[in-house]
């Protein structure tokens, strides 16, 4: 493992990292596509995280034939989504309160850069009582390409006006960690499925349980600057 950085600001993925969207999303897409006359696997539905749409809906054809008709699937999964989002709302992942609460109160700079597009963003932390947390926010919509390139952690970063190399960049999937470590960011790996993916767990820079865990590790062993000097 390298050496501990010093970090001046924070960037989070979104699903499977801030909100337990993964579970959402795979019952919504197996519903979906067991309307419709297929079968996904919850693992299927697992290998899907953080991807971008288009990946997704190619994985899907590989998988489900050039003729399956992903507008009709995604219409149905969405609906399917939608109904159960606004039933039960969206949970928020173990220990981004507390995370988050420790930044504000260290006067620490934060960031949300995700995959997903703006309008999902602000659904999706609408439903978890989230809204107005994230003042800086980078999707899909805002780059020319979503990870795994790198382009969303270093548009969060110039928002941050911070030195992607002085940025935590917090992530669940191997999409995600490749993306950080493309751009040059301390990756720390915090998985939202089990078993953790091999290569992402040998891509990262730091391996966490949960955020609790990043917490912990934050304010016993991670240098960083007094809020003074930020």
């Amino acid at each position: 493992m390298p050496a501990r950085p010093f970090f001046s600001a924070v960037i989070f993925d979104l699903d499977g990292l801030v909100l337990d969207t993964e579970s959402t999303y795979t019952l919504a897409w197996r519903h979906a596509a067991e309307a419709m006359g297929y079968g996904l696997s919850e693992s299927f539905c697992q290998s899907l995280s953080g991807l971008h749409y288009q990946d997704v809906e190619a994985k899907l054809l590989a998988v489900c034939g050039a003729d399956f008709d992903l507008q009709a699937f995604n219409q149905q999964a969405g609906a399917c989504w939608r109904a159960s989002a606004n039933a039960f709302g969206i949970p928020v992942k173990p220990g981004v309160r507390e995370l988050l609460r420790y930044l504000n109160g260290q006067g620490i700079p934060f960031a949300l850069a995700t995959n997903s597009r703006a309008a999902n963003v602000r659904e999706c932390l609408a439903l978890s009582g989230l809204s107005g947390v994230f003042l800086r926010q980078v999707t899909r919509d805002d780059v020319v390409a979503g990870k795994p390139e790198p382009d969303v952690f270093l548009q969060a970063a110039t928002l941050l006006q911070t030195p992607i190399r002085q940025c935590l960049v917090l992530e669940d999937s191997l999409t995600g960690i490749i993306a950080a470590q493309k751009a040059g960011a301390f990756s720390v790996l915090v998985p939202s499925v089990s078993p953790t993916d091999p290569q992402a767990a040998a891509l990262c820079d730091l391996l966490l349980p949960d955020l609790h865990a990043l917490l912990a590790t934050i304010r016993s062993e991670f240098p960083y600057p007094h809020r003074n000097q930020v």
